[in-house]
């Protein structure tokens, strides 16, 4: 059975139509110094048992160390990584000036196979990202959630500028 994992994919136009995403970057030393493909959403495994959407909301305020924007969420898709992980993303549009603040901790085997466990945060980074820069930063497995965006931004007739 494939690992499971919720995430979400918040969206704004700015007044210049310009569409942008809040993306979080992984922390640690091996994504240190990555930026292509070494993005994601801010998102989080889950069992059987647990509801994606609720799941979701728990790990962006983890990963962010802010509460998400009160905003209507719909499943954007579900999306396979290259690892088999299936993630569920969540889109909603919010207009708030979102800023990290920090993230929760994990533990690491580093270097690997070495058996030397440090602290690091799940996540080291967060921000804005234009549209048209995520669909080279974000993990291969989530760029389709670009795309699905976009088709339901054109679906809805809105107005909106990539680069």
């Amino acid at each position: 059975m494939a690992v499971t994992s919720a995430g979400l994919l918040f969206y704004r136009i700015d007044d210049t139509g310009l569409l942008g995403v809040w993306l979080v970057h992984p922390g640690g030393p091996y994504w240190k110094g990555k930026d292509e493909a070494a993005w994601s959403v801010p998102k989080g495994e889950y069992g059987p048992e647990e509801d994606p959407r609720e799941v979701a909301l728990r790990e962006f305020t983890e990963e962010c160390g802010i509460e998400p924007p009160d905003v209507p969420l719909s499943l954007l898709g579900r999306y396979r990584q290259s690892s088999g992980k299936i993630v569920s993303i969540y889109a909603g549009e919010t207009a708030e000036e979102l800023k990290f603040v920090e993230s929760n901790t994990c533990e690491v085997e580093w270097p690997p196979r070495s058996g030397k466990r440090i602290t690091i945060p799940e996540v080291d980074e967060a921000r804005w990202v234009v549209a048209a820069d995520a669909e080279t930063k974000l993990h291969k497995g989530q760029r389709p959630a670009i795309d699905a965006l976009r088709a339901r931004l054109d679906d809805a007739g809105r107005y909106y500028r990539v680069d």
